[in-house]
C-alpha cells in the first residue's frame, strides 16, 4: 500500500512538471498538449514501461537451456523471497550491471549485462540477483520503471523545445512562447525530474541491499560485488540513458563527472559499510 501511494504521488509530481512545462511554453494550447501527453504516458508507462526499457537496451530473454545455472540461482532466491520466479533478460553490454523491472512480482524481469556474468564470482552474482529480487519483493520495480519512462519523456520534450528555441522555430508566430522562458524551462525540467528520481531511488537501494543480503544469506556476497561493479563502472563508458540510471544496481554513469552531481544512487562506500555491519 505504501508503494502504491508513492507511485501515485510520483506520477502526480511528474505530471505536474509536464503540465507546468506545457503551459509556460505553449500557453493554453501547450497545456492541452501536455495534458494529453501526460494521460497517454501515465497509462502507457503502467502497462508497457518495462517493455520500453528492455527494448531501449536491446535486451533478450535468456532460455533456461542457455544458462541453467543462472535460472537455478534465480529460482532458489525467488523461493526464499516467496515471489514468482521472474523472467531473465540479457543486455548486450560489456559494462557489468543489472536491474529489475515490471509492474508487479507476477510480471517481473531481472536483467543482467553480458559484462556482469564475466567478472563476478558465483557468490557475488548471487548477491546481485538477490538485490534485484529484493526490489521485486519490496515492490519497487513499478515506480522505478515508471520513473524511467516519465523522466525520459520529459527530457525528450525538453530537448525538442530547447532546439526549437535555439533554431528559431515559431518565432514569427504571435502566440509563440517567450524564447527565454521556454529555454529556461527546457533546461530546468529534466533536472526537476531527476531530483524526484533521486529522492525515491536512494532509500529503496538501501532497503534492497538489506533484503538481498538476507535472501542470499551472506552480506559479503553483495558488498564484494558492489565494490567490483563500482570499480568497473568508473573506468568504462556505459551505453545508458540518464532517465534509466536509477534502475541499475550501480550508477551506470559513474564515469561521467557531471552525472555524479545528480547521482540517483547512494555512495557505494555507504552501502558496503551498511552491508558489512549486518549480523544475522
Amino acid at each position: 500500500m505504501q508503494n502504491q501511494v508513492k507511485t501515485f504521488l510520483f506520477l502526480t509530481i511528474l505530471t505536474g512538471i509536464l503540465l507546468f512545462f506545457g503551459s509556460l511554453v505553449g500557453g493554453r494550447v501547450g497545456l492541452i498538449f501536455a495534458f494529453i501527453l501526460a494521460l497517454v504516458m501515465n497509462l502507457g508507462s503502467y502497462w508497457f514501461s518495462d517493455k520500453i526499457v528492455l527494448a531501449m537496451y536491446r535486451a533478450r530473454e535468456i532460455p533456461y537451456e542457455e544458462m541453467p545455472f543462472l535460472h537455478q540461482m534465480v529460482e532458489e532466491l525467488s523461493a526464499k523471497a516467496n515471489i514468482p520466479k521472474p523472467k531473465i533478460y540479457l543486455l548486450p553490454q560489456d559494462v557489468p550491471n543489472a536491474f529489475a523491472t515490471g509492474r508487479d512480482p507476477k510480471h517481473a524481469v531481472v536483467a543482467v549485462t553480458a559484462g556482469i556474468l564475466k567478472i563476478l564470482s558465483p557468490e557475488e552474482l548471487k548477491g546481485v540477483l538477490a538485490h534485484e529480487l529484493g526490489h521485486i519483493k519490496n515492490r519497487d520495480i513499478l515506480i522505478q520503471t515508471i520513473a524511467a519512462t516519465v523522466a525520459g519523456t520529459i527530457m525528450f520534450v525538453a530537448d525538442i523545445v530547447k532546439w526549437g528555441v535555439l533554431l528559431g522555430f515559431g518565432s514569427d508566430d504571435e502566440d509563440a512562447p517567450n524564447p527565454i522562458v521556454a529555454l529556461v524551462v527546457a533546461i530546468i525540467a529534466p533536472f526537476a525530474a531527476m531530483l524526484v528520481q533521486m529522492a525515491i531511488s536512494r532509500s529503496r537501494e538501501y532497503l534492497a541491499d538489506e533484503t538481498g543480503a538476507r535472501l542470499c544469506g551472506n552480506p559479503e556476497y553483495l558488498a564484494s560485488a558492489l565494490e567490483k561493479l563500482d570499480a568497473y563502472s568508473r573506468n568504462m563508458i556505459a551505453e545508458a540513458n540518464p532517465a534509466t540510471a536509477h534502475m541499475f544496481i550501480v550508477n551506470p554513469l559513474n564515469g561521467q563527472s557531471l552525472a555524479n552531481l545528480f547521482s540517483t544512487h547512494p555512495p557505494i562506500e555507504d552501502r558496503v559499510r551498511r552491508l558489512r555491519s549486518m549480523h544475522f
